[in-house]
This record gives C-alpha cells, sequence and structure tokens, in this order.
C-alpha cells in the first residue's frame, strides 16, 4: 500500500475534494505537501485531514478562518497527546516507588 500520493491521487481518494478546493487548502497552509520536481506529494495524514477539512468546511459549512482556527486545534490536542504518552513512557521507566508518588502528587488538587 503506497504512503505517498499525487494530486490526481488525493481527488480520487477524496470524493468530496475539487482541485479546486485542494489548491485552496495548500494555498491556507491547512495541508502542507511535501514539493517535489513532479509535483506535490501527499501523505496518508493529509488525505485524513483533508477528508476532515471537506467534512468542516461543506458540512459545518465552516470558512476558511474558521478551518484555520480548528485545524489549529486539532493539531494542538495531537501534539499535547502525544507529550503526554512521551511522559507515561518515561514515568513507567521510573522505579515503582517514585511512579507511585507521581501519580498521588497528580491526584492532589
Amino acid at each position: 500500500m503506497t504512503e505517498r500520493f499525487s494530486e490526481d491521487d488525493v481527488i480520487i481518494a477524496v470524493t468530496r475534494l475539487t482541485r479546486r478546493q485542494l489548491l485552496r487548502f495548500v494555498e491556507c497552509e491547512l495541508v502542507r505537501p511535501e514539493r517535489s520536481e513532479s509535483g506535490d506529494i501527499y501523505r496518508r495524514v493529509d488525505i485524513a485531514r483533508l477528508e476532515l477539512l471537506c467534512e468542516l468546511s461543506q458540512d459545518l459549512d465552516l470558512d476558511e478562518t474558521a478551518l484555520g482556527i480548528v485545524i489549529l486545534l486539532i493539531d494542538q490536542l495531537h501534539a499535547a497527546r502525544q507529550d503526554l504518552a512521551t511522559m507515561a513512557r518515561a514515568i513507567d521507566t521510573l522505579p515503582t516507588d517514585l511512579q507511585a508518588r507521581i501519580i498521588a502528587a497528580t491526584k492532589q488538587p
């Protein structure tokens, strides 16, 4: 299964997406494909993001400003979740008594 998609592949994969919308989403930097000599290259995550953008813009009638805000918040949420997972893995490597102290400290008001 391919992990790199051309502009044409993306238009086929994201059925609600028009070429004009795709170019506008890229222009507004809501999606940031890799640049290559043969054109823009999209990843699977870009396709998922474009599907979400189509849903938000078409079903909820969000304009580009609102889309930018929503996407920024989603990106921040994903980053926070990754940071939390990294911290949890680090805590798992600590001695059990220290883990218990950290857990107890997180439960304090």
